[in-house]
């Protein structure tokens, strides 16, 4: 009997002891949980930078018609890109070269139907057509000069300003001097085969102009007074 008296306590010690220690275990089993593990291992490792928090600000919402955010345009779409990208530049068109207008054509009829067709042949000379029944029948052209022509007795002057004058009759077979229209006088002599020239002498007897035909007819203008000398020496002129 004593000895079972005193082994009770003992044991009853021993049990509180033992709660004691379970009771203890739990906190700490608790405490090393997973945070606990991570904690550890942080402390364990290098320390970490810290991170920044940048406080994010919100932005004020408006109010009122305005606040209606714009309709996000469509995305382009990838083939569209490529297809604006490999568009091909259009090639501009070529036109044929435009022709240059001819110049203008004056028109003369003649005292015997026939017509002369006058234009400008560049640094102000002209070149007179005598046409007739759909043919060209002579051609006048001045040089800086006036021309003439006496073609079977109508006899026709190309002045140096383009225009044309025509008559028919009052010619003189030289060598010699004739009164001529407009008061002139013309000395008419004879320098070779078909080569004639004539001194046109005024009222006192000056010569006021000379007029040569060598193989080809001439004409002149002498105040208002149109002459013309043939190559074969007859002369003629008209006011």
């Amino acid at each position: 009997m004593p000895r079972k008296a005193t082994h009770r306590p003992t044991t009853v010690r021993a049990l509180a002891g033992a709660i004691l220690t379970v009771a203890l275990i739990v906190p700490v089993a608790t405490a090393c949980g997973p945070d606990s593990d991570a904690s550890a291992t942080a402390s364990g490792t290098a320390s970490a930078a810290p991170v920044a928090t940048v406080p994010t600000t919100a932005a004020p919402t408006a109010t009122g018609p305005a606040a209606t955010a714009p309709p996000t345009a469509a995305p382009v779409p990838t083939t569209a890109v490529a297809a604006a990208t490999t568009t091909t530049k259009p090639t501009t068109p070529t036109t044929a070269p435009t022709a240059r207008p001819k110049s203008p054509v004056r028109s003369y009829p003649l005292v015997d139907g026939s017509t002369a067709e006058v234009q400008p042949t560049g640094n102000q000379n002209w070149t007179a057509r005598i046409v007739g029944r759909g043919s060209v029948l002579a051609t006048l052209e001045t040089k800086d000069a006036d021309a003439g022509l006496d073609a079977n007795d109508m006899f026709v002057v190309l002045s140096v300003d383009g225009t044309v004058h025509s008559w028919t009759g009052g010619a003189h077979q030289g060598p010699g001097s004739f009164k001529l229209a407009g008061g002139w006088t013309a000395k008419v002599t004879k320098v070779g085969e078909l080569h004639y020239r004539a001194q046109i002498l005024g009222l006192d007897n000056a010569v006021d102009g000379t007029l040569d035909a060598d193989r080809h007819d001439t004409g002149a203008v002498a105040n208002g007074v149109y002459i013309v000398l043939s190559a074969g020496g007859r002369i003629s002129a008209h006011m």
